[in-house]
């Protein structure tokens, strides 16, 4: 290996093992939920801005929160609630607000274990973690907040009093003034609800008012990974923009001029949808995609509680009148495939890219396929990961052999170069002009062999997106003690594998990372036999570094998921074989077992 490719090789281990030891040394803080009763403009309902906006035929552009007071605790603990019992779905809407705040996930528990609770996504305002969506109606005109249904509104049941994939649900409000309100909400067997507003005007006036959804949570998720490679947060599409904005993004948004808390407003003319997404789960407002909306994320600092909004176009609804709208609101888990058919089918844009693909997406996208493909046929994910790394590297063998190649005959001429220095001595100039024409005699090219290694890495960073970000990997087992793919390697050295009765140190704790499962000791072992089918490095620096690599990466990749480590032994195990078989074809033996007995003998100390 010449030197140019030994440093590249040692900037992109350091520039990843920096990385890596950033997240473990500053890790996120972890927020705690402010729990006490956000004050009145922080819960209203928001409004179409006043003059001279509201009459001049304007969409609702700008919200503005109003002065209502806060929700009572006790009236939301007392008002009647809506079951909702799906195949995937359980938990129950609130007459309090028509708040959807219970939602759990029937095929998904929060512990890989027997008995363990079902994956919670919404909960109630006043519980740790409090998480839900909100409807209504903004006032305009000479409407006033009291006149329209918001998050205090106590609504009344019509028909149905269980919401299930067959059987939708109704509510009704009357405000006493001419105007009585309906919402239905239906939800189809997977995570996907529609809710259909309506107003219907009995007075003598036209009227003017404009529908709206909002997403509240009150702080950042419990389990938020805080991890570069994962984007976890807003997420907006609005025509052919995606934007992707993490919390600490919303909390830096500037005081809007009207509202005064921090915010952001985007409007969309169509194909737009707005929400959080966490790393296996995720929540979105998905106006029609020829609904033009204002997407709002706001930041209320005094209580902690990030929102999303979609708000509709003002609607005028003429004396006898009546208008409707209908929207979505998916509230679920990330499964590619649930995702893809409401893109396909359900008419969503660009639904699918609520999945983080990453900067490589036309590498990381297709990946996905072919791995989701491989686990239907094989039927596990853990040989399916396996596979598709055999996969990846039988259609990068011909960039591999090229580069294995290039090393190879710039090892053969490692004889002449020596030779060249000694002859041109400290002449770095007649140096470079030598050794130049000396590749231009032999036709080696120097770069030969870094090309294919740069070309390789977008394709191996894909892979390794892919299997971060699957949610099929959660909770899949392999074999024998590895029972969860996205969860780190459970037996431990220090209890010699599970012979003794001793319990190893939880994972997340510090000491967890010299605690080491068998998966990264077969990482660390796979990078050093690979590293032995050269002799080391003449350079005394360079030997040191590369000697204790694979151990370091050993330690610090061991509390990566198990899906991650089994993919790093089969790209490893297989470059060693990729690498092995091709110096072979050009008749250079590697000596691997000669090289492994070198590194322990010791080396004589030099005499001063």
């Amino acid at each position: 290996m010449n030197d140019q490719n030994k440093n590249l090789i040692l900037a992109t281990v350091l520039s990843i093992l920096v990385l890596v030891s950033w997240s473990y040394l500053f890790p996120q803080p972890e927020v705690q939920p402010d729990l006490t009763n956000p004050d009145a403009s922080e819960l209203a309902t928001p409004s179409v801005a006043g003059p001279p906006a509201v009459d001049d035929g304007t969409t609702a552009a700008a919200v503005a929160e109003a002065a209502n007071p806060a929700p009572a605790q006790q009236a939301l603990a007392e008002a009647a609630r809506i079951s909702i019992d799906t195949p995937e779905l359980s938990g129950s809407i609130s007459l309090f607000g028509g708040r959807i705040d219970e939602l759990r996930f029937k095929s998904y528990r929060e512990e890989n274990v027997e008995g363990s609770d079902i994956v919670t996504l919404f909960s109630p305002e006043g519980e740790v973690g409090a998480y839900y969506a909100l409807y209504g109606w903004a006032p305009a005109g000479d409407l006033t907040q009291a006149q329209v249904p918001g998050p205090q509104t106590l609504w009344q049941i019509e028909g149905n009093t269980d919401l299930t994939a067959e059987t939708p649900v109704s509510l009704i409000w009357d405000n006493g003034a001419g105007m009585i309100f309906r919402r239905q909400i239906a939800v189809d067997n997977k995570y996907m609800f529609a809710i259909t507003q309506s107003v219907e005007n009995t007075g003598n006036a036209s009227r003017r008012l404009a529908p709206y959804g909002v997403l509240r949570r009150h702080g950042e998720p419990e389990n938020l990974k805080g991890f570069f490679i994962l984007h976890e947060g807003a997420i907006r599409q609005s025509g052919e923009e995606m934007a992707e904005l993490d919390y600490k993004d919303l909390r830096k948004f500037e005081p809007h001029e009207t509202w005064g808390n921090a915010a952001e407003l985007v409007s969309a003319e169509s194909n737009g949808w707005i929400g959080f997404t966490d790393h296996y789960w995720m929540t979105t407002l998905i106006p029609a995609s020829d609904q033009s909306f204002d997407a709002i994320f706001k930041y209320y600092e005094g209580s902690d509680t990030y929102t999303a909004w979609s708000q509709l176009e003002t609607l005028e609804v003429a004396a006898g009148a009546s208008a409707s709208t209908t929207t979505q609101l998916f509230a679920g888990a990330k499964e590619w495939e649930t995702i893809r058919d409401y893109e396909d089918k359900g008419g969503v844009y660009r639904f699918i890219d609520s999945i983080d693909w990453g900067w490589f997406f036309f590498l990381t996208k297709p990946m996905f396929a072919l791995l989701h493909w491989l686990n239907g046929v094989i039927g596990n994910m853990g040989w399916s990961i396996i596979a598709l790394t055999v996969v990846v590297k039988a259609a990068l063998l011909p960039l591999a052999y090229k580069s294995y190649v290039s090393m190879a005959k710039m090892k053969e001429l490692q004889p002449e170069m020596e030779k060249l220095k000694e002859r041109v001595g400290d002449d770095k100039q007649k140096l470079q002009q030598e050794m130049m024409a000396l590749y231009k005699k032999e036709k080696v090219n120097p770069a030969s062999g870094c090309l294919p290694i740069f070309l390789q890495i977008p394709i191996f960073f894909s892979l390794y997106k892919v299997i971060f970000v699957t949610l099929e990997l959660r909770h899949a087992p392999w074999l024998g003690w590895i029972q969860d793919l996205s969860a780190p390697d459970p037996s431990s050295i220090l209890n010699l594998f599970g012979l003794l009765s001793f319990v190893p140190p939880e994972q997340g704790s510090f000491l967890a990372i010299i605690s080491l499962g068998i998966l990264p000791i077969l990482l660390g072992i796979s990078m050093w036999l690979q590293q032995k089918l050269n002799p080391a490095p003449t350079d005394a620096t360079q030997a040191m570094i590369f000697a204790w690599m694979p151990w370091v990466f050993m330690f610090m990749l061991g509390q990566f998921a198990s899906g991650l480590v089994l993919y790093w032994i089969t790209s490893n195990t297989l470059t060693f074989i990729q690498q092995y078989t091709i110096m072979r074809s050009h008749g250079h033996r590697p000596d691997v077992f000669g090289n492994i007995l070198k590194s322990f003998k010791k080396k004589p100390k030099e005499e001063k």
